[in-house]
């Protein structure tokens, strides 16, 4: 299963990618193979402040309905809007296609509160 270096972890699986005072959003292939195949993605709008822990979406499967936790606080700059009508990315490219949301980051101490790549693989038993 895919996890990539450069990349920072939520315990709630999602990624984080950082560059400069943004950060792109959105949850760990791990995540997406558990939950089964994607047919609705909620996403927040664009300007929306997003707070540490709180959701900020959900991804609907298949099998279930799972919640979007923020694993930093910030405003949303961007949001994926591919993934409305296409959010079967999430399964085919979690990491590149089906981003999520870009925030700018308000509190650079919670970047370093993330997991790295190799505690995340720990933490999934990979």
């Amino acid at each position: 299963m895919a996890v990539p270096n450069e990349l920072k972890y939520s315990k709630e699986h999602e990624w984080v990618k950082v560059e400069g005072n943004v950060a792109t959003i959105g949850i760990t292939e791990y995540a997406q193979s558990e939950l089964g195949d994607i047919v609705f993605v909620e996403l927040p709008e664009t300007d929306d402040e997003i707070n540490e822990g709180d959701t900020f979406g959900s991804v609907e499967s298949v099998k279930t309905v799972s919640e979007l936790y923020a694993p930093i606080s910030g405003k949303v700059v961007e949001v994926n809007e591919e993934l409305e009508d296409s959010p079967e990315f999430v399964n085919e490219s979690p990491y590149e296609k089906a981003w999520m949301v870009k925030v700018e980051i308000s509190d650079e101490s919670q970047i370093e509160a993330l997991l790295t790549a190799e505690k995340y693989s720990k933490m999934i038993g990979e």
